[in-house]
């Protein structure tokens, strides 16, 4: 009895002794595995999130799709998460086993934006961020990448007046930023700080984010003032063994239009121009239907965790003006691999681009319009034949035979654009990710100009003229991030940003020019030039190195998906600036809450208030503007009786130092709302904006010998110096709405509305210390006779562009001038040359397989000097010489017989509205196995513009262009006579994706 009670309780305790085990093993947890496939095309999914809902325990799936996780008896649901593929929810129960199969989200890929040095979901923006992805750009003949933007987003202004290939768009960014500075929006291509456009093909393009306001831009510091543009371009797929190829490919015409009117050679000769007996249409002498081509070819593929494209994009764009070309190849390579489970991704990005541009003298544009119509082309005299060619030319002022300039003058560009990045991340842990990116961004531009022996205009007096300039810039970025990821508490996700960032900045130079050839040989024989001194000859080079260092960090704070806080700080040290002033702080601020979350909203499916406040800088443009910079100065013999082998080249001394110099600042505070009614049917965003810009970069005189204020215990030793002596101050509103897929019938209907009401930017002060200067006059209109007269007057206290000049108060009985001043004292505000707004209205439809996409894009409240009726339009006695364009005013009474000189007469209304693109495309249905799919279409650009402005383009000029190679932002509103003549472009083409 007694071995039998031992045995029971040794019994009772081994079985006591299990059930603890049991209970323990089961406290453990226990291993549940499985696999995850694309649902679509039963491919492994690798790098799969699996976490067990509630907590942050978890793993992600291997290259074969399969994982391996413990789970705790209270756990209850497993959450499967891809980027780009719908979240899916399993309950475990008693399930050891899990093959999961993961739909892919197309919407979900949308709602990532990407901001500076990151992305972030849509719905925890709190600053004025603008998405555009690839299905909304612009459709048609697009070279470069900003047009794909066109009239898409509010506050975004991109511009190019007139037709020529060669001209680069301006794009500005809530209106003007600056006004010694750079005015267009940082470029970022693929995280490259300040890419070149040149090295991106607008075809490789996956989306543009537009950060807008500072508080968005103050994560690159001194290079956000005039806005940000990210650029991202396509990747290949993640599917392992899934590979594409895709070829676009269109043909394009573009022909001349809105040419402006002029007097018919009967006319002209009735009004008393001098005959030479010929009937001459010069701009049809000079114009030609353009055939552009171009073609995309592109393959896209994946392999174990790895993804890759590969493009080449070729573009052939003749000018509708004889002489003017540009052709283009753009090749690029991305690759994206992941390694250990994924937690190990790099990325690799190149391209190059090479660009031949060939261009004739803008004058030409401008002589076909005005020269005599009763000239002829050639004439058959000895003087002609030996002298000019055989082109009629006569020694008049200002009279040059335009088919003689497009073909005895030439210049070219060779730009070659070089881009390389790579970029490694890894998570140390599912919280904390380290990154780090080196980039190198190369542009190299050759130009050349020639001007034949016979050239009347510049090559005949100097017996020919050949020069080259080369250009180099070399753009070195290194930077590393830790990103730090958790949910601090209960139901609030932190991510926090630290990184640091190191850029270089070198640009080079050499241009060298001569005149008096024997032979007309071109630029490349330099040596040929019998004059290497004097009108037309330069021998000079460059080279300036800059370093930007910079820190940076930002925390965005995610409360229940309901409240939202971001908020950065930059510091930056740029070796450009002063040495007192190098070093400068950056910070942001911005909240937001979506009240659908907190309130019954009715109709609203989201109403997100959101105010930010934020500071950016701007460099100057130029590394040395602080230093007192040397340059060359006269040739001087210093021995008289041996004049070559003494002679050397003086210093002369082109501006003072200012070691106070520093960036130019702006602060800026925005209010938006983004909103989405019925269900997201309706969906929009609304901002409104005030800036102040402080600090101002500009070039201004001071007298020689007197103390130099910022350098204590000097003078004044130029008659210049930079210095930040100007603030201003603007605001807008912008408003963006979109209705998605209104059902017209059978027709799918997707409206979308954009516009911007500018405050127009006014100048606070322009000065500091004792320099103070009342108003910058700028925008002469030119010769003859109006080379004294600057029309636009920006005034401390006034708006930048404002027209100041006499009012036409009528005209004597002789067709004489009746002024409201003669005297520039006398003169009085006339109007501004800036837009008080634009809007885009973009339109997509479908039915069936059939597509139709269209824009009307517009802009109002600016006025435009055309120039054109200021120097033509009368009927003075200069217009015997040349022809007059046809206005109310000519050829019929009342006849303006005054020597033309600037007033209100001559400004126009620049508000217009214009069809943009449209295009209409068919997608063939294909049950080929090798084609995914087949679609042709056909387009048009410049359809139609509505507007009063008589001359060539009313496209606003937020630059004056006399000078190409430095833009006045000072001198807007003002359309030269050598604006190129405006196409219409018809398309037609063809993609084709291949399995």
């Amino acid at each position: 009895m007694r071995n039998y009670l031992q045995k029971m309780k040794a019994f009772l305790l081994i079985a006591l002794l299990m059930t603890v085990g049991i209970s323990a093993a089961f406290a453990q947890g226990r291993e549940v595995s499985g696999t995850v496939l694309d649902a679509t095309l039963r491919d492994p999914l690798p790098g799969v999130t699996v976490l067990v809902k509630g907590t942050t325990r978890g793993t992600t799936t291997d290259l074969d799709g399969k994982f391996i996780l413990t789970v705790q008896p209270t756990d209850q649901v497993l959450v499967f998460s891809f980027v780009g593929f719908t979240p899916q929810e399993v309950s475990i129960g008693n399930l050891s086993t899990f093959n999961i199969e993961l739909e892919e989200d197309i919407q979900s890929l949308q709602e990532a934006v990407v901001i500076g040095y990151g992305t972030q979901e849509k719905k925890e923006i709190t600053s004025a961020v603008a998405s555009v992805g690839s299905e909304q750009f612009n459709r048609g003949n697009f070279p470069n990448p900003t047009q794909l933007l066109q009239g898409k987003v509010a506050g975004l202004s991109v511009t190019r007046p007139g037709g020529n290939p060669n001209a680069q768009p301006t794009v500005r960014l809530r209106g003007i930023s600056s006004f010694g500075a750079t005015q267009s929006p940082l470029i970022v291509l693929d995280g490259v700080i300040g890419a070149s456009l040149d090295a991106v093909d607008p075809n490789d393009i996956e989306s543009f984010d537009v950060l807008k306001d500072a508080s968005a831009a103050a994560i690159y510091g001194t290079r956000g003032a005039a806005g940000v543009i990210l650029i991202t371009t396509k990747r290949g797929s993640a599917r392992k063994g899934v590979s594409s190829v895709t070829i676009n490919t269109f043909g394009a015409a573009d022909v001349a239009t809105n040419l402006i009117p002029v007097l018919s050679p009967e006319e002209f000769v009735a009004r008393g121009g001098l005959d030479y007996g010929s009937r001459t249409d010069w701009r049809d002498e000079i114009t030609q239907t353009a055939l552009n081509g171009t073609v995309n070819a592109s393959i896209t593929g994946g392999f174990e965790n790895t993804s890759y494209l590969a493009s080449v994009n070729y573009r052939n764009n003749e000018g509708i003006v004889k002489g003017t070309s540009r052709e283009t190849l753009n090749t690029r390579f991305n690759l994206n691999h992941g390694a250990l489970n994924n937690r190990l991704r790099m990325n690799l990005s190149l391209s190059y681009t090479n660009t031949d541009a060939v261009d004739v003298n803008g004058e030409a544009v401008r002589y076909a319009t005005i020269y005599n119509p009763t000239a002829p082309i050639r004439e058959n005299t000895a003087e002609a034949n030996s002298d000019f060619g055989g082109y009629f030319q006569r020694p008049l002022f200002d009279f040059y035979n335009p088919v003689a300039l497009i073909n005895q003058q030439r210049f070219t560009n060779e730009t070659q654009a070089a881009l390389y990045s790579y970029r490694i991340e890894f998570d140390i842990t599912d919280k904390i990710t380290a990154a780090t990116q080196f980039s190198q961004d190369r542009l190299s531009i050759l130009s050349s100009e020639f001007f034949s022996r016979q050239d009347f205009q510049t090559g005949f007096g100097r017996n020919g003229q050949a020069g080259q300039r080369n250009f180099d810039r070399t753009q070195t970025i290194w930077n590393g991030t830790l990103r730090y990821e958790d949910e601090i508490f209960d139901n609030m996700n932190f991510t926090f940003l630290l990184g640091g960032e190191t850029q270089i900045f070198e640009e080079k130079g050499f241009n060298a020019s001569t005149t008096r050839f024997l032979f007309d040989q071109g630029p490349n024989n330099l040596g040929a030039g019998g004059l290497r001194f004097g009108p037309g000859t330069d021998m000079s080079s460059f080279a300036t190195r800059a370093v930007l260092n910079s820190l940076f960090g930002r925390a965005n704070f995610n409360y229940a998906n309901t409240y939202f806080l971001s908020a950065s700080l930059r510091a930056e040290t740029y070796s450009g600036f002063g040495k007192d002033n190098q070093t400068g702080l950056f910070p942001a601020i911005s909240a937001g809450a979506d009240f659908t979350q907190i309130f019954d909203m009715g109709i609203f499916s989201q109403f997100k208030p959101r105010a930010s406040f934020g500071v950016v800088g701007q460099l100057p443009p130029s590394p040395t503007l602080a230093l007192g910079i040397y340059g060359n100065g006269n040739r001087i013999p210093l021995n008289p009786l041996d004049p070559v082998n003494s002679v050397f080249v003086g210093i002369n001394q082109l501006n003072n130092p200012n070691p106070q110099l520093k960036w130019e600042t702006t602060r800026e505070f925005t209010f938006g709302i983004d909103f989405g009614l019925m269900q997201g049917k309706i969906t929009g965003q609304m901002d409104i904006y005030q800036r102040t810009i402080s600090d101002l970069i500009f070039n201004t005189e001071v007298p020689v010998g007197a103390p130099n204020e910022f350098d204590p215990g000097n003078f004044y030793t130029a008659n210049s110096i930079w210095a930040n002596i100007g603030d201003l101050t603007s605001g807008g509103f912008e408003f963006l709405a979109s209705y998605n897929n209104v059902k017209l019938g059978p027709v799918n209907w997707t409206p979308t509305v954009n516009f911007t009401i500018y405050q127009r930017a006014r100048i606070g002060n322009i000065g500091v210390g004792s320099i103070q200067l009342p108003e910058i006059r700028q925008g002469v209109p030119g010769a003859p006779g109006q080379n004294n007269n600057p029309i636009i007057w920006n005034r401390a206290g006034e708006k930048i562009g404002d027209f100041y000049g006499p009012r036409l108060l009528g005209l004597t009985d002789g067709g004489e001038y009746i002024l409201s001043g003669e005297t520039p004292d006398e003169f009085e505000r006339l109007g501004n040359a800036l837009p008080t707004g634009d809007f885009g209205f973009a339109n997509s439809f479908t039915y069936g397989n059939w597509d139709m996409n269209f824009l009307l894009r517009g802009s109002f409240g600016h006025l435009i000097y055309n120039s054109y009726r200021g120097f033509y339009e009368n009927a003075d006695g200069a217009s015997l010489t040349w022809n007059s364009v046809l206005t109310k005013n000519t050829p019929t009474n009342p006849l303006v017989t005054s020597t033309p000189t600037f007033s209100d007469l001559y400004l126009e209304k620049g508000d217009f509205v214009r069809l943009d693109n449209l295009q209409i495309g068919y997608n063939v249905p294909s049950r080929s196995q090798f084609i995914n799919n087949l679609r042709i279409y056909g387009g048009v650009q410049n359809l139609f513009t509505i507007t009063q402005f008589s001359g060539v383009d009313p496209e606003v000029r937020w630059t004056d262009t006399e000078d190409p190679f430095n833009p006045n932002p000072l001198a807007p509103g003002i359309e030269r006579r050598n604006t190129y003549f405006l196409p219409r472009t018809w398309t037609a083409g063809v993609t084709i994706t291949f399995k």
